[in-house]
């Protein structure tokens, strides 16, 4: 088989709340999102996920297929799709609240380059020890791990951070906003908290920090590059892409300058930023 990325956890519907008040649905999930984004950025993906047999989860079969993203377990291992309500601020931020189930149905003989796993699934059981098991079995993979904290479903404090931190040391890349540093580590600076993830095992750590741009550390030191400036429409699966572009970023090149890869992220985050929900860009749309 040719190269490809497996992404691991969960699909969703992201429930959207305008301002205005009105109502829309779109599929998402932080990992639908980056193997969506990872396909549309033309590599080759294959998804291990779950939703049920019903409406939305058929919304999220659609959405998938429409990019080509293959399914790598069969998905109907919950009773109902998840959901995620998201009411969105004046300036583009969102708040969520979920009704989430997360399982995994069991996964085949699998031999990607990457694996790809973030989130809720990766610390919400019974769906969290299947992740966890994947990581630790394909050691031939390069692991990314996106923490993308979710206080409102799995709590905050020193149960969660220990989670985290078991999935942290067995991944070769990091992934985290800058909430999710001070929801873990809260009185640490965004560095101090970065270095102590790079302490536990990683080769780098990237950190998002919106508008601010992004952070790399690793053993040669910190890099920090600025983000485009860009008119917000909602800050849903900005971080999910920044995920995508990373390995997008590193498939042909792992030893790429940081400063390339950050930017290289943050560039496709700032489209998915300037259009309404989880709609990463295409190879395309990237220049």
């Amino acid at each position: 088989m040719d190269p490809y990325v497996l992404v691991v956890g969960e699909s969703l519907v992201d429930v959207v709340l305008e301002p205005d008040g009105s109502r829309t649905e779109w599929p998402g999930g932080s990992a639908a999102n980056v193997a969506v984004a990872l396909a549309r950025l033309g590599r080759p993906v294959r998804f291990a996920t779950a939703y049920a047999d019903d409406a939305r989860g058929r919304a999220i079969a659609e959405h998938l297929g429409r990019d080509d993203v293959v399914l790598a377990t069969d998905p109907y291992a919950v009773e109902r799709t998840s959901s995620a309500e998201a009411t969105i601020a004046a300036d583009g931020s969102a708040s969520y609240v979920f009704d989430l189930d997360w399982r995994l149905n069991p996964l085949g003989d699998e031999s990607p380059r990457f694996v790809h796993v973030c989130s809720i699934g990766a610390v919400l059981k019974p769906g969290a020890d299947d992740v966890l098991a994947i990581v630790e079995r394909l050691t031939g993979a390069t692991v990314t791990y996106d923490i993308n904290a979710r206080p409102a479903i799995t709590g905050t404090g020193a149960g969660l951070v220990a989670r985290v931190e078991r999935v942290v040391a067995a991944s070769h890349l990091v992934k985290a906003s800058d909430e999710d540093l001070a929801a873990l580590y809260p009185g640490r600076s965004l560095i101090d908290a970065a270095a102590h993830l790079l302490g536990l095992g990683p080769r780098a750590v990237a950190v998002t920090r919106g508008a601010g741009g992004a952070t790399w550390l690793d053993a040669g030191g910190v890099v920090e590059v600025e983000a485009p400036s860009v008119t917000v429409a909602d800050t849903i699966g900005a971080g999910d892409t920044f995920s995508a572009a990373i390995v997008d970023a590193l498939w042909d090149d792992p030893g790429r300058d940081p400063a390339e890869v950050l930017a290289h992220a943050v560039r496709a985050a700032a489209v998915t930023v300037s259009r309404p929900g989880a709609d990463p860009p295409y190879r395309h749309e990237l220049g």
